[in-house]
């Protein structure tokens, strides 16, 4: 999964989310209601999707896997960067993007989630 189309397709595939390219032609965003959850960045350089985490596990991860880094340009507190060039295999992409999104579903109003009509 770890080709741009399939990560696109799969965090397409959650409630609620939309896509969009609010900072440059290259960082594609995605959001569900108006929390963001991952930044898929397009260019050729630095491909790589950053994706929201729980701080501990953040750091496990980095700890864990050389492919995870602090998110340049956000809270890396927060924010992990997964390098989609490495070894990172589909069930544990898969997972950190479920925690990211899980995460910023749980920020949303309760009269956002209805209308998300969930």
């Amino acid at each position: 999964m770890n080709s741009v189309e399939d990560i696109r397709n799969y965090c397409l595939s959650k409630v609620g989310v939309h896509e969009s390219f609010p900072f440059n032609d290259t960082a594609l965003v995605f959001k569900v209601g108006d929390k963001m959850f991952a930044l898929l960045d397009l260019s050729d350089e630095n491909r790589g999707i950053s994706i929201k985490c729980d701080p501990e596990l953040a750091l496990e991860l980095r700890e864990q896997y050389s492919e995870v880094t602090p998110a340049y340009h956000f809270n890396k507190k927060h924010w992990n960067t997964v390098d989609l060039s490495g070894n990172v295999n589909k069930e544990l992409l898969t997972r950190w993007i479920d925690h990211s999104y899980e995460l910023a579903f749980g920020k949303l109003t309760k009269k956002m989630r209805r209308e998300l009509g969930v």
